[in-house]
């Protein structure tokens, strides 16, 4: 049964006009973010269906990533279920994320995951990991500002350009 609900699932990512499917965020996942991204910038957001105020990052995070589309990687997490997958692919497409890499948690054990990705993860939402070039970690709960991330994103490249 399941099987037939993640063709159903890539169907409708089509049908609503996504161009990257979403993937299933299971057990090695974060493993599999990290490895596609060596020697890599990138933002990983996770957020619920059900978040109120998350417009507002996503809208910010999208005109960044226009803005920098070479230097600004950015993948999102829905922490709901696979069944809420259609509903996260038309909030993408609403605030204009839809180009970003998008994953959706799909085990009913969510704690399984979130221990997967940081221990000390009890579940707060909106949660954004900051990755530098050599995947140290800042993790930022809450809204982020743009002010936060173009800091970020500056001082990242400039320190990479202090190193050749």
């Amino acid at each position: 049964m399941r099987p037939l609900f993640i063709v159903l699932l890539l169907t409708l990512s089509t049908t609503a006009g996504s161009e990257e499917s979403v993937h299933s965020f299971i057990p090695g996942s974060m493993e599999k973010i990290l490895s596609t991204r060596e020697g890599k910038l990138f933002i990983l957001v996770f957020l619920p269906l059900d978040c109120q105020y998350c417009s507002t990052e996503l809208k910010m995070l999208s005109k960044l990533k226009r803005q920098y589309t070479d230097r600004l990687d950015i993948i999102l997490v829905a922490t709901d279920t696979l069944d809420n997958a259609p509903q996260f692919i038309s909030r993408a497409e609403s605030y204009e994320t839809h180009e970003a890499e998008q994953w959706v948690f799909a085990s009913f054990v969510s704690e399984r995951l979130r221990f997967e990705v940081d221990k000390r993860w009890y579940g707060e939402v909106p949660r954004a990991h900051f990755y530098d070039r050599m995947h140290k970690r800042m993790v930022k709960t809450g809204l982020v500002d743009q002010i936060f991330v173009e800091s970020w994103l500056f001082h990242n490249n400039e320190s990479d350009s202090k190193r050749y």
